[in-house]
């Protein structure tokens, strides 16, 4: 599908045009900012049908419940737990002034000050979401913003864009459409803060051009996520929980499990229990509108391509719940399992995104942490076991975005808690105070006292006598 898209020239006029709205209005009052959320709240309901319908039109099979749960009412969230909280976030913070100046009267505090305009380049796979939830921050923060949704979901960016432009000054939020030559020149702009979502890869690209402005970024990327399974794991609940995610949007989400390690006596075990409760959430694949299909059919080839590649090495690959023809090219897929591919594979070096799983036995579980440190560090970590020692182990010893204990994905559902990558999973982080202050510059002021001591303390030239030793017996390891 085609769709309208905008010039470079018209994004360049805009963003300069935010800016001066901006610095024109002054001071953003609460009341401004939570009536800005309240009306980006009043969109989603207003267009939650739409939405939706274009959200099922672009995957080529999306279940409108899901997509109401994942992206409507995921953004819901975000933006009424910003409307709801920010009042307190944007109070001045008292901080404590040095001696003697203390004693003197002297004051300092932290203002929280918007940056200004913000640019959030939103993903395919959670095409709401990834739009709605920083700019519920960027809001909050008093920020204005300008949104590019992926070209990659085209029905679904006209609906956002048609939506604010109905209920938005372009001045206050706007979007831009177009294909991924927008987001080139998108990037390349003078944004005071963007917020990308995407791979590594482009996001690459994405910090060389904003480097060209010293433009501060929030980057939301992925990798390969990994889960440990403990030897103390129930495995029937930790297959269940594995399962759920896997069947999620598809296997579509950046921080969605990639690889799970296995005590090797327990992997045969654990892929019977890992079909059996697939199969239970997916009797079938053909038809079955439950079923998130790959969004197109350029990444249904990168994915097949994956799994194909592990099986000409000699990889084991299991379907469930059941494999399909090999020249079958429908987009809904069932969950291929490949076990133990050779260290060259493709699927142990690139981020799945999509209805494949790697599963890699253990025996030592220090053997699967050197594993996991062999790769970059992922957006998500995930843990099954009853061992607290064994728990905390993996804790000190493991670096991740964040950590879902004896389930998945779940912490990126909290709202009073960052959520944001390390490393080559990303940098900066959104949700909560957290992303308020990410959206804000945190400007300290020093109001002196009406006196100044220094002159008559002999801290100020001419230097006399007594000023070196003073200083000099100041210098102690105390």
């Amino acid at each position: 599908m085609t769709f309208s898209s905008t010039a470079p020239e018209q994004l360049s006029s805009l963003l300069q045009a935010q800016k001066q709205a901006f610095i024109e209005a002054g001071p953003v009052s609460a009341e401004q900012r939570r009536e800005r959320i309240q009306r980006v709240i009043e969109l989603l309901v207003r267009y939650q049908q739409p939405l939706v319908e274009a959200m099922d039109a672009d995957f080529g099979g999306r279940p409108q419940g899901f997509s109401l749960m994942n992206d409507v009412l995921g953004s819901l969230a975000s933006l009424k737990y910003a409307r709801d909280h920010l009042a307190h976030w944007v109070a001045d913070e008292p901080r404590e002034v040095f001696a003697p100046y203390d004693q003197l009267g002297g004051k300092a505090w932290i203002m929280y000050q918007p940056k200004g305009s913000i640019g959030i380049i939103g993903t395919w796979n959670a095409p709401l979401f990834t739009l709605l939830s920083p700019l519920a921050c960027a809001l909050a923060a008093g920020n204005r913003a300008i949104l590019k949704p992926s070209e990659v979901v085209p029905r679904t960016a006209q609906v956002v864009a048609q939506a604010f432009a109905e209920l938005f000054d372009p001045l206050e939020v706007a979007v831009v459409t177009g294909e991924a030559d927008l987001a080139q020149v998108f990037t390349a702009q003078p944004f005071d803060h963007l917020v990308f979502t995407g791979s590594t890869a482009v996001a690459r690209s994405v910090m060389r051009n904003a480097a060209e402005n010293l433009v501060p970024l929030t980057l939301e990327l992925g990798g390969k996520s990994p889960v440990i399974v403990s030897r103390s794991a129930d495995l029937a609940k930790t297959a269940f929980s594995i399962a759920a995610a896997k069947g999620n949007n598809g296997g579509q989400i950046c921080i969605n499990p990639d690889v799970v390690y296995v005590p090797r006596e327990q992997l045969e075990d654990f892929i019977g229990v890992l079909g059996a409760a697939y199969g239970e959430l997916f009797p079938s694949i053909e038809g079955n509108p439950d079923v998130v299909a790959v969004v197109n059919a350029r990444h249904l080839q990168r994915i097949e391509g994956y799994v194909q590649d592990a099986r000409a090495r000699g990889a084991r690959v299991e379907s469930f719940p059941q494999a399909l023809p090999a020249d079958d090219q429908a987009r809904r897929r069932p969950l291929q399992v490949v076990v133990n591919p050779p260290r060259e594979s493709q699927i142990l070096h690139e981020e799945i995104f999509g209805p494949a799983l790697v599963l890699l036995p253990y025996d030592a579980l220090d053997q699967a942490l050197a594993d996991i440190h062999s790769r970059e560090r992922p957006l998500a970590l995930y843990y099954f076991g009853q061992n607290e020692e064994e728990q905390r182990h993996v804790l000190q010893h493991t670096i991740s975005g964040g950590v879902t204990i004896n389930d998945v994905m779940m912490h990126a559902a909290l709202h009073d808690a960052p959520f944001g990558g390390v490393g080559a999973s990303g940098m900066g982080h959104y949700h909560g105070r957290e992303g308020f202050l990410e959206f804000s510059h945190l400007r300290t002021v020093f109001k002196a006292p009406a006196h100044d001591p220094r002159r008559e303390w002999g801290l100020l030239p001419p230097y006399g006598e007594h000023f070196l030793p003073a200083m000099q017996a100041m210098v102690t390891a105390d």
